[in-house]
């Protein structure tokens, strides 16, 4: 009797549809959303960051940013796109999430109903359940990055507990909370695995990491940590605050050659009206002091820091106190921005008094000044050798960035692809040759 052969009917899972995430806002936004991605590959989804080409298929999430006037605008733009590629039957789904999400979501589900969900700044896992993944803890601290490999931004504690007056942060992350020092050693380890060379450090407030956790400002002990991790060349610290500013991060800085001479420290402002109207919880002399101990402690470090104009109630002589001062402390690296009423912050109970165009001639007239002292400064580089860290390959030069600069804010070093080549990700060390405002010119040499 012949067996019948029996076929197996072999079951195929719907294939899952692409999703593209959309980045507006700053580096904490971009950490989020390499978590974001990393948990979608790890639920084996096919994900991108800002593809070019869009398929009616694809889920597009967005994450905005809700910090002031051009980004908020900017996050809406966006959200406007997708959501008419939406309605052309040109994508699938469009999901928004981070800081405007977490603002002003009521508001954007009565204006936005094309959209298919808002999400917060926490809702990590939800987020995930509505595309249809499941949140794996064993992918914590597991990114899948979008800068360049060789470096990333490391996000040390979510939230923020000052009461800056212009600040909507607050509102948006929530209070401070540090991230166990075990879980970013082993994130930084990881890391490394996978190619990375440079930690640039980030949160609302650096100077404020352990409080919540250690009972005591601890980020000098987590950067040694991080400097004993093997493979990490370079640790670089963002976004510090000046009031209670622990000064043992620059003994640590001291003592590793791996931690760079470099951190930012938004000042704001110099005068003492302006500074308490802010709530900084600082003086003009207390801020003068903190910057020169800084450097008297770390005397080729670079200083980086970021001021605003046209606050309510800053007066023509508040302004050139501000910019006498800019010409006085030479600051290696300097932005600026305008003041935007922000409701629900301190400062927005006070009338908004500056015209926008003062506010932008003012703004424009720091940089001016920041522009010569930068020129100064870079005319001062030249013919010394500096270790470089090139980035990328762009318009026939490879550029890179030495210590003392931090991606797409600082200068940058090109050296002439034509003449000479290097590896992206790699150190080498560039004699500069010339140089300009903002940018080095240079050759490699052994």
């Amino acid at each position: 009797m012949r067996t019948k052969e029996i076929k197996q009917i072999k079951f195929t899972q719907p294939k899952k549809p692409r999703v593209n995430v959309v980045t507006l806002g700053c580096s904490k936004n971009i950490y989020d959303s390499e978590v974001l991605m990393g948990q979608l590959k790890g639920n084996q989804f096919d994900v991108v960051h800002e593809a070019d080409k869009v398929g009616k298929d694809d889920i597009i999430v967005i994450n905005t940013c809700g910090f002031i006037d051009n980004a908020k605008q900017e996050s809406i733009d966006t959200i406007l796109q997708y959501s008419e590629l939406k309605e052309q039957g040109k994508v699938g789904k469009v999901i928004v999430t981070g800081c405007l999400s977490e603002r002003y979501k009521p508001e954007l589900q009565a204006e936005l109903p094309n959209v298919d969900a808002f999400f917060g700044t926490n809702d990590l896992q939800d987020i995930l359940q509505s595309i249809g993944a499941d949140y794996k803890y064993e992918l914590l601290g597991e990114r899948l990055l979008t800068t360049p490999s060789h470096f990333a931004y490391f996000k040390i504690a979510e939230g923020c507990n000052r009461p800056c007056s212009f600040c909507a942060i607050p509102l948006m992350r929530g209070k401070h909370v540090s991230t166990p020092m075990e879980q970013l050693v082993k994130n930084a380890e990881n890391l490394v695995k996978n190619g990375t060379k440079e930690l640039i450090l980030i949160a609302q407030d650096l100077t404020y990491y352990g409080l919540d956790l250690y009972g005591k400002r601890n980020l000098d002990e987590l950067l040694r940590r991080l400097s004993d991790v093997n493979g990490v060349e370079w640790i670089r610290l963002q976004y510090a605050y000046p009031s209670g500013f622990p000064m043992e991060i620059l003994d640590a800085m001291n003592e590793r050659d791996n931690i760079c001479k470099y951190l930012d420290m938004p000042l704001q402002h110099i005068t003492d009206n302006m500074l308490r109207s802010m709530r900084r919880g600082i003086t003009r002399q207390k801020t003068i002091d903190v910057v020169n101990t800084i450097r008297d402690k770390v005397p080729n470090i670079a200083l980086r820091t970021t001021l605003i104009t046209g606050y309510p109630g800053e007066t023509q002589q508040d302004f050139e106190e501000m910019a006498q001062w800019v010409e006085d402390t030479r600051f290696d690296r300097l932005g600026c921005f305008t003041y935007s009423h922000e409701e629900k912050t301190h400062a927005h109970s006070l009338i908004d008094d500056v015209p926008e165009e003062v506010k932008q001639e003012r703004a424009d007239a720091i940089m001016e000044i920041q522009q010569g002292i930068s020129f100064e400064k870079n005319q001062e580089k030249v013919g010394h050798t500096y270790k470089v860290l090139i980035d990328k390959l762009d318009n026939g030069y490879f550029t890179g960035r030495t210590e003392f600069d931090s991606p797409e804010v600082d200068n940058e070093v090109l050296i002439d692809a034509s003449k000479q080549y290097a590896t992206i990700g790699s150190f080498v060390n560039v004699r500069v040759d010339y140089a300009e405002d903002f940018d080095l010119y240079g050759q490699i040499v052994k």
